[in-house]
């Protein structure tokens, strides 16, 4: 439990740190924006970079690109903070020494096999370490002495308590991916139906600068959607082949511990341990 305890915290902290960072980032950026608009400087539409041979291309900063965007940037950029941060926590959290622990497995499944633990020894053992893998080999543990079907079954039902957390917040990753296009589908039409009245109640077919502010919603919503959303649905197909392939993982070590605490295995040393001693005894009474 300290292992699964001690990764448990080192990921809180991370996520602490990162969302600092992340509200220091706001912050700042809010601020140049008030002393921006406090000292007078151009208006939204006037702060492009003048066209000339040193720069030659018009350019933006950020902030006044997700105020162009309307409301709903929010909302997206709402999404993109989690996205964000579930990254960096299943990140932490999927690590393999930390799902399956390679000292503890190695030592903890040769002892069995040499007979250097019992029933409660192996037990104390996997609660101890707390690791996902741990967890199953307690599920089997618990039936130790049981036919080999019993223990299968055990190692399934704590495998399936594990998968659930291996598994927790994926799909949170594909509620973003399908989110957050809708959201700039929705600034989209949010932004056209700016540019129509802009055209219903204005001389704008003659003045493109007033049909700019709803076509330019409408294009930097797609655009902040589909930037959120495409990371999210490859992240979710990464992160969900990760975790079938520690579970893989898990399943073919547990079938080893089957093989050593299952009803038939046990019997079948005992038979052997039989047969040895009658010959050594035999051997004696020739000798």
């Amino acid at each position: 439990m300290r292992n699964g305890t001690s990764n448990r915290r080192m990921s809180f902290r991370v996520l602490v740190v990162l969302w600092a960072v992340i509200g220091l980032a706001f912050v700042t950026g809010s601020v140049d924006a008030e002393e921006t608009a406090a000292s007078g400087v151009q208006t939204t539409e006037q702060r492009a970079a003048p066209v000339s041979e040193e720069n030659p291309i018009p350019t933006r900063d950020l902030w006044d690109i997700i105020q162009d965007g309307g409301l709903l940037m929010i909302p997206l950029g709402v999404c993109s903070l989690i996205l964000v941060t579930l990254i960096f926590e299943r990140t932490i959290s999927l690590r393999r020494g930390r799902i399956i622990p390679r000292p503890f497995v190695r030592r903890f499944l040769e002892q069995v096999r040499d007979g250097e633990l019992d029933r409660d020894g192996a037990l104390q053992l996997c609660e101890e370490n707390g690791s996902p893998v741990s967890t199953v080999f307690a599920g089997a543990v618990r039936k130790w002495g049981r036919p080999g079907v019993e223990v299968e079954q055990a190692i399934i039902d704590s495998g399936e308590r594990a998968t659930n957390g291996l598994r927790k917040y994926l799909r949170i990753f594909n509620g973003i991916a399908t989110i957050s296009p809708l959201l700039g589908l929705l600034g989209t039409v949010v932004g056209m139906i700016r540019a129509f009245n802009a055209i219903a109640t204005a001389d704008a077919m003659g003045r493109p600068e007033l049909l700019a502010n709803g076509i330019s919603q409408a294009l930097l919503t797609t655009a902040a959607g589909l930037s959120i959303a495409i990371p999210a649905l490859i992240f979710y197909m990464y992160f969900v082949s990760r975790v079938d392939r520690l579970i893989i993982d898990i399943d073919a070590l547990a079938q080893q511990l089957v093989n050593v605490i299952s009803a038939e295995e046990l019997d079948t040393d005992k038979k052997q341990s039989a047969a040895k001693s009658r010959r050594t005894t035999k051997k004696k009474e020739v000798a």
